[in-house]
């Protein structure tokens, strides 16, 4: 039988230890008690952890041996804020599939009240990818940012030199995501994703002098959360097959 996997909240070297409702879940729940064997995912390592002590709001464990695990795909999902429900379920999905990195992006065509209540949701995404991460049996959650205007994102992702940067455009006709990527070093990649209406004229001038690729995910427009999956998708498929780094010389 498969084991469960938790996330610790906090740790040291060889122990670690559940808080809040994680714990409370496991003692109250699932009658933890000491002696019993779960996987521990600890600073992004996962070990198989045994309890050692219990109380209603806290967990301890002793890690045991580190375990074989994944590692997440090297991906910074640059996502423009959109309907709430439909972006939680995009988060979500996005942790599932592997990605390092979230970004919320306030872009032009971003609705303004939800632009300006994406602050207040930044907590609750965090724990959407906690759970989707234990769900998934990842070691690692990916890192959602505070959401932020497009420049001062694609700045600070110009300072990664070896970035392949991606933009889905609904205005590319020819070069796939694909064909971009086979061309591309995989050793980073971001991939940007508007709001409903896309990207607005000013903001893809910004991409193109940040040199970000635009790329089609093909002739039919999509939502912004079903393009997430197929983008990831697609990335994650081109990713396994080639080793980051591989002589793209031919």
């Amino acid at each position: 039988m498969t084991r469960r996997r938790w996330i610790a909240d906090t740790w040291t070297a060889g122990t670690a230890s559940l808080t809040g409702d994680q714990a409370a879940h496991l003692a109250r729940v699932l009658r933890a008690t000491p002696g019993q064997v779960f996987d521990v995912v600890a600073g992004g390592f996962l070990h198989r952890g045994e309890i050692t002590s219990v109380s209603g709001d806290r967990i301890d464990f002793l890690l045991h041996e580190e375990l074989e695990s994944d590692t997440s795909l090297p991906v910074h999902l640059l996502l423009a804020v959109f309907k709430f429900d439909p972006m939680e379920w995009a988060i979500e999905k996005a942790t599932e599939l592997g990605v390092a990195h979230i970004t919320p992006i306030a872009a032009r065509r971003t609705d303004k009240h939800l632009a300006q209540s994406a602050a207040k949701r930044v907590e609750r995404w965090r724990r959407i990818a906690v759970e989707a991460s234990k769900q998934s049996r990842r070691s690692t959650i990916p890192v959602i940012d505070e959401p932020t205007a497009l420049k001062p994102a694609l700045e600070h992702s110009a300072a990664e030199p070896n970035l392949t940067r991606i933009l889905l455009s609904e205005t590319e006709q020819n070069t796939t995501l694909a064909d971009a990527l086979a061309k591309s070093p995989l050793d980073g990649i971001a991939l940007a994703i508007g709001p409903e209406g896309g990207w607005a004229a000013d903001e893809m001038n910004i991409f193109s002098s940040h040199n970000w690729q635009p790329v089609t995910l093909g002739p039919r427009i999509l939502r912004a959360e079903t393009a997430v999956i197929a983008s990831i998708a697609i990335t994650s498929s081109v990713y396994m097959q080639r080793e980051p780094g591989d002589d793209l010389r031919g």
